[in-house]
């Protein structure tokens, strides 16, 4: 990669990440809202009941693909090459399906079915928590959708299920941009290997310093021993020990048979 390229490059790779958590981010804060009302009209003299319907009970697709592409985006940032573009196609197949299941599944009767399956029987009220989602005009105890109640939803989430298509528009862009130029971006790794290289070039050079002197220290060391010194001992201290050292130190020292 050309060095005029390198910003450019992650200026792209840090734009899709972003791009995909805060796609991701807006899904997952879309579908805890409240998007649809359903008003059950029982016979008289009962009071309707209407029951709150958020989007992860319409659409729990929606927020398990916001979370698989959380964990898509992680893949993206610890691959390289073919492995990151395939998590790239990932990302972007968890848009599309974010996207789908919110055009295709909110519905009016999906919210009734939704909503009558939440209120079923005063068990399943407790246990989801649709009791503190019904108006009824009764006071006290669990709401129960009564058997030939008619019901009728009222769409109130369009804002989010707006934001639930942004986000997993995002989200399908950033997998795109993976796809395309993820090749070019940089990789979590990458600053460790050149250094790696340099550490072992650096290693090899100085075992090769350091068994050099282990070589003339060897030589050395077998020529004193022919030459009937101590080679333990330091020639700097003892001059005796080595001929060479004393004939410097003392030019008058008579010459042995063995120097001639």
């Amino acid at each position: 990669m050309n060095r005029r390229d390198a910003p450019v490059s992650r200026r792209e790779y840090g734009l899709a990440l972003l791009a995909g958590a805060v796609g991701a981010g807006l899904i997952l804060l879309a579908v805890r809202q409240r998007w649809a009302q359903a008003v059950f009209t029982p016979p008289k003299p009962l009071t309707p009941q209407v029951v709150s319907v958020s989007g992860a009970d319409l659409v729990p697709l929606a927020g398990a693909l916001a979370v698989a592409a959380l964990a898509g985006l992680a893949a993206v940032i610890a691959t390289r090459g073919v492995l990151r573009q395939a998590a790239g196609v990932l990302l972007a197949l968890f848009g599309v399906g974010a996207g789908a299941a919110v055009t295709t599944t909110v519905t009016a009767a999906s919210v009734v079915s939704v909503a009558a399956g939440r209120v079923g029987s005063p068990e399943s009220a407790a246990v989801s928590g649709a009791a503190g989602s019904t108006t009824s005009g009764s006071s006290g105890g669990a709401a129960v959708v009564v058997a030939g109640a008619a019901g009728h939803a009222i769409m109130t989430g369009t804002p989010w299920r707006a934001a639930v298509l942004a986000g997993a528009l995002l989200v399908f862009l950033a997998g795109l941009a993976t796809v395309l130029r993820g090749s070019r971006w940089p990789v979590m790794s990458a600053r460790y290997d050149l250094p790696d290289r340099r550490g072992a070039a650096k290693a090899g050079a100085a075992g090769r310093r350091a068994s050099a002197p282990r070589q003339a220290d060897s030589a050395s060391m077998w020529e004193s021993l022919s030459g009937g010194g101590d080679p333990t001992a330091d020639p700097a201290a003892d001059p005796a020990a080595d001929p060479a050292a004393g004939a410097a130190a003392d030019p008058e020292r008579p010459r042995t048979a063995e120097n001639r």
